[in-house]
């Protein structure tokens, strides 16, 4: 199992590091806009990263176990997407913007601040992981959507400015925020309840 994490940290890294670039090349582009309406694109990106990490998560137990115990695919699902989501998407950021010192961090919890949105969308991911367990989505498209939740977390605690050395240090973090999540989330995590043996690998996307 320890091989197979290196591996997937390994064959993830260049879509990461893409998705991460692409952030970069939003942050200048909207790093100015009202905090609302940053707030309203997180609260739009971070649910849609919950719903597909929960459809993966579940399906990809599903598929390994032949007899799943309905308990533990809603337990597994819920807390691979939600629990994980939320550090790629808010923990890790909040970290960064502390140790950035940027003047509105705040953690932004989305399974707490906005329940309404996010909790639903996990179950709904559930719920159709349970029915039509496939995981071949595009694996950079969840990149994306990861990365740009992250950014838009950051974007959330920046002033009027920003400078080329933060630019570098959002890009480190949005690199580390979705990169080990996303591989946790979606392959590894799930993989931990099911029978020794099992190879993960990117083929289940």
């Amino acid at each position: 199992m320890f091989k197979n994490i290196i591996k997937e940290l390994k064959d993830h890294s260049s879509y990461t590091a893409l998705g991460a670039l692409t952030g970069i090349i939003i942050l200048f582009f909207f790093f100015k806009i009202p905090s609302n309406i940053a707030y309203n694109i997180f609260y739009t990106l971070h649910p849609l990263h919950v719903l597909l990490s929960a459809i993966v998560t579940t399906a990809i137990y599903k598929i390994h176990v032949k007899k799943p115990k309905l308990w533990a695919l809603i337990l597994i699902g819920y807390v691979g997407s939600i629990g994980i989501g939320t550090l790629s998407d808010s923990l890790i950021p909040y970290l960064g913007e502390i140790l950035f010192n940027l003047p509105n961090a705040e953690p932004h919890i989305g399974f707490i601040e906005e329940w309404q949105i996010v909790n639903p969308l996990a179950f709904l991911g559930i719920l159709i992981g349970f029915y039509w367990p496939r995981t071949k989505f595009p694996h950079f498209g969840h990149v994306l959507l990861s990365t740009w939740a992250s950014l838009f977390h950051i974007i959330l605690a920046l002033g009027a400015t920003i400078s080329f050395t933060i630019a570098i240090l959002i890009f480190v973090f949005l690199f580390i925020a979705v990169l080990i999540p996303c591989c946790m989330s979606d392959i590894i995590f799930p993989l931990l309840f099911v029978k020794k043996g099992v190879k993960c690998g990117c083929h289940y996307h």
